[in-house]
């Protein structure tokens, strides 16, 4: 039987020799770091089976009386340590090839511009890692696309808004002109060069408003400060705003609001979105036609919908509806009383900054845009008024 203190004494030695062994082999781990994981699995292995047979030698020679005895302990730990390096060896076979694998998965992107995840089952950490490198692809992808929609728009509204404005800025020329070379002399067709110099100023100065306020919201530079308001205060003054439209046109205009919560939102910016789809739907709707406005509580969130008697919209045209400079027409040219088709894409970057949802249909004889806004004291509403306390 080992006495206690025979006990203490090859623990000491034991520990000895394992940490010995184990400065030798993170030594060995520091050297190899740049190397594969087989070969740092191998180190690992071959430190243990060292450490085991170094201690097993010293404790054996002090423990055993036979030399028969030795040999037969050196031989099992041996045999235990050449199968445990062997499956080290396995391991990290397997751990290389599976990163191996990743890594021409990652190099593939370069060449086809999309993330394949391995075929071949991979370890858990792997595994994990693929699926990282395949959700941070799509993001990165999405954000590509989205760059390259907004990007393009920013194109296609270049485009559109030189082409809308070169048309009132000949006019205003040709007008000029003839008033100071006294081409024209005759009072009534001076004043009524100077009534449409008049009106084509005011129409370019809506442009170049719209063209602002559009770009505050693309640049994220909108700010608001949203206050519970009712429902029936906006809509009463967006139909306030567009009768005289309403009534040029001969269209009637209609609105009612069935009650509840306020919304938090701010005045000025939501009512301009929603006066810009009153007035669309007073310029698409024929006259006799009517236009209605209705707000209600739905869905816990305020909701106001804009109904017209357009026609509808074609099915393929819907998706596109929102977008700049979008007319659903071929002819960029407005008219006389249109603005360079900002009007819904503002609408919808407004609505969408109060963390609201706007969208259009076809329904009857017209479509109907629809807007959802957070009710006051909402759980959006409470983070926007921190949010507005904060930029204060």
């Amino acid at each position: 039987m080992i006495s206690a203190s025979n006990l203490w004494m090859f623990s000491y030695t034991v520990a000895a020799i394992a940490v010995a062994v184990s400065l030798v082999g993170l030594l060995a781990l520091r050297l190899l770091a740049a190397r594969s994981v087989g070969a740092i699995l191998a180190v690992v292995s071959a430190v243990t089976i060292a450490a085991t047979l170094a201690g097993v030698v010293v404790i054996a020679r002090e423990m055993f009386i036979s030399q028969s005895d030795l040999s037969v302990v050196m031989t099992v730990v041996v045999i235990a340590g050449i199968a445990g390096f062997a499956v080290s060896l396995l391991v990290g076979r397997r751990v290389s090839a599976a990163s191996r694998l990743l890594l021409d998965a990652v190099q593939e992107v370069g060449r086809t511009g999309a993330y394949r995840p391995p075929a071949a089952v991979l370890p858990a950490e792997l595994a994990g890692l693929s699926d990282a490198l395949a959700t941070a692809h799509s993001r990165l992808a999405e954000a590509r696309d989205r760059e390259r929609a907004l990007e393009a728009s920013r194109r296609e509204l270049v485009a559109w808004v030189s082409h809308d404005l070169r048309t009132p800025l000949a006019g205003l020329r040709a007008m000029a002109e003839a008033l100071e070379d006294g081409v024209v002399a005759d009072q009534p067709t001076v004043d009524r060069y100077h009534t449409q110099i008049r009106k084509e100023t005011a129409r370019l100065t809506v442009m170049i408003d719209d063209l602002f306020e559009l770009s505050r919201i693309h640049a994220g530079a909108l700010r608001l400060s949203p206050r519970p308001v009712g429902l029936g205060e906006l809509i009463g003054d967006a139909l306030t705003s567009a009768e005289p439209l309403a009534r040029a046109k001969r269209v009637q205009l209609r609105g009612s609001w069935a009650g509840g919560p306020p919304v938090l939102a701010d005045t000025t910016e939501i009512g301009r979105a929603l006066r810009n789809l009153v007035v669309n739907a007073i310029r698409h709707t024929p006259s006799e036609g009517a236009v209605v406005v209705f707000g209600h509580e739905e869905g816990g969130m305020g909701s106001v919908s804009v109904s017209d008697c357009c026609g509808g919209i074609p099915a393929g045209q819907l998706p596109r509806v929102f977008d700049v400079g979008f007319r659903g027409e071929e002819a960029r040219t407005p008219g006389p009383t249109e603005g360079a088709g900002l009007g819904l894409s503002i609408a919808r970057g407004i609505i969408e900054a109060h963390s609201g949802q706007i969208a259009v249909r076809n329904v009857g004889i017209g479509c109907e845009f629809l807007i959802r806004l957070p009710l006051a004291g909402g759980p959006v509403s409470q983070w926007r008024a921190r949010e507005a306390a904060m930029a204060s």
